[in-house]
């Protein structure tokens, strides 16, 4: 007898009702995947890889039929795009487990073309929103001012938490010589030498007066094979976001979130990542640099009752390892008051 439960698609959401001490967490991909899945791949910046494209770079790890049959697997850059749902599913399990609720993934449009954008559909029904900032720019998913407002207005309820991530921002600079300096660094095959990541959560960021933008793709360092560990300030965590974690997963070209009024008191950086130093050396390592910011707070400010905590999509995806500290970040996300 088969142990799986079956798949389902193509359904309309059904609202969760609110339970006291049970929170509803909700996912939000910025990105439209026909927009991405029908990028040219003549093209060489500024797109996701093809799954062949996966195949060769990472070789033999999706040699399995499960990825490598076009019969079973989609080969094109939708077969990249569906890695991501396929890597999602274990947070979502995790924070089922945790709330007792299901935990819905939307998209801003969607395999079939239906668009949804961040709405009082999305809003309704949630109390931690985590936004995968993973729109390439070149698709100009900028936020409504509509969208602004429901988000806005999703803040104002007290409790709430919205978790944002823009994607790296790989080769802005009009300088080829820089981006093959940041290329050298990061060393990763599949990244272009231009990617650049994130217009949705940007624009919804500097409408709502958060100070964080999201700028390069660094190496981080290691231990082992393992990411190295996290420098934490655990006296500025008063909601115990990071309480247990020591380190993230081992991602190769992670972005640093630059807080754009270092001397204000709006955002708190709770982590920062060491960098690999063995690599060659990047524009932000050149300027002095050893850590980039990975997990940065903004309390609630004003009218904003909700919780903002900025930290990248890659944190919740198992394409990059998940261990216990991990898990104990994604609890604690779920079970935060």
């Amino acid at each position: 007898m088969p142990t799986e439960p079956a798949r389902t698609y193509n359904q309309n959401h059904v609202p969760r009702k609110y339970e006291r001490g049970r929170r509803r967490v909700s996912v939000y991909v910025s990105w439209t995947y026909p927009g991405e899945a029908n990028r040219d791949v003549t093209v060489m910046d500024n797109r996701y890889s093809t799954m062949t494209d996966v195949r060769r770079v990472l070789w033999p790890e999706y040699e399995n039929p499960r990825f490598s049959d076009p019969m079973r697997f989609q080969q094109g850059i939708a077969g990249s795009l569906e890695l991501f749902f396929w890597a999602w599913t274990r947070f979502q399990q995790v924070a089922g487990e945790v709330t007792g609720h299901p935990v819905p993934v939307f998209q801003r449009v969607d395999q079939a073309g239906f668009s949804l954008p961040l709405d009082e559909r999305v809003l309704g029904d949630a109390d931690t929103l985590l936004l995968f900032g993973l729109d390439h720019m070149a698709t100009e998913q900028a936020a409504s001012a509509g969208e602004v407002e429901a988000l806005r207005n999703f803040l104002k309820r007290e409790g709430t938490c919205l978790v944002i991530g823009p994607h790296h921002d790989v080769g802005a600079s009009t300088n080829l010589e820089e981006r093959a300096m940041e290329y050298a660094h990061h060393g990763d095959a599949l990244v272009p030498r231009q990617q650049r990541f994130g217009l949705f959560c940007r624009s919804l960021l500097r409408s709502l007066g958060i100070p964080v933008e999201n700028r390069f793709g660094l190496r981080p360092a290691t231990a082992g094979k393992r990411i190295a560990p996290l420098t934490i300030q655990r006296d500025l965590d008063t909601r115990g976001y990071l309480t247990g974690v020591t380190s993230f997963n081992l991602h190769f070209h992670l972005p640093h979130y630059e807080v754009l009024d270092p001397k204000g008191k709006a955002a708190r950086v709770l982590a920062r990542q060491p960098i690999d130093l063995t690599r060659p050396p990047h524009p932000f390592t050149a300027a002095g640099n050893r850590e980039f910011n990975t997990c940065v707070w903004v309390p609630p400010e004003g009218e904003r009752a909700g919780d903002v905590l900025v930290v990248d999509s890659t944190v919740f995806s198992t394409l990059f390892g998940v261990d216990e500290s991990l898990e104990r970040f994604w609890k604690n996300l779920c079970q935060a008051r």
